[in-house]
């Protein structure tokens, strides 16, 4: 089959969204598919974005290509006679994110004027659309609540999941992302503060925010965890990332309200690592039972400490999380061979 893959994306900023494009051409062509992937610069900055969302209109793919997967908002625009999308989130400011903190259209005439618009372009690509798959339960729900349209969720795996192992169970805990405030990273600094156990945090990834790097610093300082926390602020290529997992005792991941379970979750599960989650990080809820294959704690220092502690002071009950970890995974389905059968149905 002739595959076009568009995506949205922000020119030098990789992630879970970059990720999912790639590592879906790399599985197309494996099981043999010509692909053409369009990866469209899109700035999501309200003021701009109808301009850009036209020009994505405009564009036209309908003579090209068997099937056109669309992606990240709002590729899905283009038009194509089979077009399905793989939807990892709305513009969020606009749907869920609206009235809260992360909202980043104003509540003012002109901040609802353009979420109508966004709203308005978002359910006519949605009424083209031959299939919706999403990335999560939660993704799913987001769409029947605010555009009242069904979709089935279709959990995105890693990449030859295969690279990642277990060493051995260390004495940290690994909270390996892109720091940005959402991800949380602090909450996992503010937890060291009260663990009562040696167990460690490593906090690895590149800050968007110059500002959120100094702030972790402080924090560090301020309550001398030194000792205890090491920050590390550089893009983590997927060779250290597997480095870090291979020996750290557990993973944290604790987002709020993510879309999905979070990469960094799914990589834990296959390094055979339990994570430590929030019961209002979203999506990892779907991946994660509490007990099980990891923790669910209440967004508060001292509750995600308390795991911490629990995961360092029992290492069989840390080995065993992991094994289950990487049961739930099977247990889910989530494998390259399901991606390939729905998305090309």
């Amino acid at each position: 089959m002739r595959v076009i893959v568009a995506s949205t994306i922000a020119p030098f900023i990789e992630g879970g969204s970059t990720f999912i494009v790639d590592w879906l051409e790399q599985t197309l062509r494996e099981f043999g598919h010509d692909v053409d992937v369009l990866k469209i610069p899109f700035y999501s900055y309200y003021p701009e974005m109808p301009a850009q969302m036209l020009a994505l209109r405009l564009m036209d793919v309908a003579a090209h290509g068997d099937r056109l997967i669309a992606i990240r908002t709002p590729a899905y625009l283009l038009r194509h006679p089979n077009k399905v999308l793989w939807f990892i989130h709305h513009h969020r400011g606009a749907y869920d994110l609206w009235g809260t903190p992360y909202q980043d259209l104003p509540d003012a005439p002109v901040g609802r004027a353009y979420r109508r618009a966004i709203v308005s372009a978002d359910h006519l690509a949605f009424s083209e659309a031959r299939h919706i798959y999403t990335n999560s339960a939660v993704v799913s729900k987001r769409l029947k609540d605010f555009n009242d349209v069904d979709s089935e969720v279709l959990y995105p795996p890693v990449l030859k999941p295969q690279r990642f192992h277990a060493r051995s169970y260390g004495d940290y805990i690994l909270y390996v992302s892109r720091i940005v405030h959402h991800k949380r990273q602090s909450l996992a600094v503010e937890a060291m503060r009260y663990t009562r156990t040696p167990v460690k945090l490593v906090v690895a990834g590149k800050a968007d925010d110059p500002g959120l790097e100094s702030q972790l610093r402080q924090t560090v300082q301020q309550h001398g965890l030194q000792d205890k926390v090491t920050l590390d602020f550089r893009w983590i290529s997927e060779e250290q990332k597997v480095e870090y997992l291979a020996d750290c005792l557990a993973a944290i991941y604790i987002p709020f309200d993510e879309d999905s379970y979070g990469y960094p979750s799914l990589e834990a599960h296959h390094a055979r690592k339990a994570v430590i989650s929030a019961t209002d990080s979203g999506g990892t809820s779907e991946l994660i039972r509490d007990g099980n294959n990891g923790f669910l704690a209440d967004p508060d220092p001292r509750a995600i400490a308390e795991c911490m502690d629990r995961l360092y002071l029992d290492p069989k009950l840390a080995r065993d999380m992991g094994e289950n970890g990487l049961e739930r995974i099977r247990e889910l389905g989530i494998t390259w061979e399901r991606v390939m059968e729905k998305l090309l149905a």
